[in-house]
């Protein structure tokens, strides 16, 4: 499990399926605990208009035997700002990648987009209940005015 990012420079990847995701093992799984990735200023496009979409992403996950490596997730989000995408489809995307890949004990992500035609969507995805013993905070992400 060498990673192929860390420490190396990296090219953006030219779409998401082209990203590699690199894995580390976790250092403690004895331990059940939540990870959270936060994404303020994440970009795609819109699939009809071309037009870029923003969004604020809030990934929070109980690791198992491995962790996402924050620079090779960095790039996998970045390769969506040329990736044409409803922002379910993104969003989704995003979990279910990082689901099968990682295979976290839980995993769930709130993707806050900002307005498109006067109208923000926001999108919720979670692989189940969490586990009881772990502190699952709110993604404390305002509703839309002026989100930010």
């Amino acid at each position: 499990m060498t990673p192929k990012h860390l420490g190396q420079p990296s090219a953006l990847p030219t779409s998401p399926d082209a990203a590699v995701l690199d894995y580390v093992p976790n250092p403690r799984t004895a331990t059940p605990y939540l990870v959270r990735l936060t994404a303020p200023e994440f970009t795609s496009l819109c699939p009809v208009t071309g037009q870029p979409d923003f969004a604020h992403l809030v990934i929070d996950y109980v690791p198992g035997r491995t962790i996402v490596e924050s620079k090779s997730l960095k790039l996998f989000l970045g390769a969506f700002r040329n990736h044409a995408g409803f922002h379910e489809d993104c969003t989704v995307g995003i979990a279910e990648r990082l689901m099968a890949e990682m295979q976290p004990i839980w995993l769930r992500i709130g993707g806050y987009w900002y307005p498109r035609g006067g109208i923000p969507i926001d999108i919720f995805w979670q692989s189940g209940l969490p586990p009881e013993t772990v502190w699952v905070p709110a993604q404390d992400v305002p509703g839309y005015r002026g989100r930010g």
